[in-house]
């Protein structure tokens, strides 16, 4: 199991500590903490979130290294001891949604993602972001479908389908529910508009 980071100071990843972060062993808490490229967060060896990917990983002596590496604390295992203030907290879950809105995101995937509980994460977004992830994710979704049918000539179902919907019919509910007419009709009024 051999680190790919090509810093010399950089405390490589071998099978012991591999080992000991697959078993959320805490008796390696303290030697060193691990992140995880793909989601900018660092954790403690002990760690109750799901397994990284082992490519994804690198090591720390301490959690004021990967501070300095620009990587977050985890809200679950609190590397730091501190916790992470709320506001930053879901900065960095809007942040993970803008990057994926297209993508099936599910409350589990996004609190897996954030190292909290799903209902610790609905709650905590809500009160920061004065809406629910999946909201947040519908808004999204529409601003690129608004956009997507204004822009393009893609039929409804491939517009649904780019901005994050496998299921039309829910696409065009959901369009309907949030702009107050269908994505067909918001297409027409656009060409009208546009005149």
């Amino acid at each position: 199991m051999a680190n790919t980071d090509s810093d010399a100071d950089v405390l490589p990843l071998t099978d012991e500590r591999w080992r000991a972060i697959l078993a959320n062993d805490a008796a390696y808490d303290g030697q060193f903490c691990y992140a995880v490229r793909t989601t900018g967060i660092f954790c403690r060896p002990s760690c109750k979130s799901r397994p990284p990917n082992a490519g994804n990983v690198r090591l720390f002596r301490s959690a004021e290294e990967a501070l300095s590496e620009s990587f977050r604390p985890c809200k679950r295992c609190r590397p730091t001891g501190r916790r992470l203030p709320d506001d930053e907290w879901i900065a960095s879950v809007a942040a993970y949604i803008d990057s994926r809105f297209t993508e099936p995101l599910s409350l589990e995937r996004l609190a897996e993602a954030a190292h909290g509980s799903p209902y610790h994460l609905h709650r905590t977004f809500k009160k920061v972001m004065g809406m629910t992830p999946v909201e947040y994710i519908q808004r999204k979704r529409v601003k690129l479908a608004r956009k997507l049918l204004r822009e393009t000539g893609l039929p409804v179902a491939e517009v649904g389908l780019r901005a994050g919907w496998a299921n039309t019919p829910y696409f065009v509910t959901l369009f309907k529910k949030m702009t107050g007419v269908t994505p067909a009709a918001y297409r027409e009024r656009q060409k009208l508009d546009s005149r």
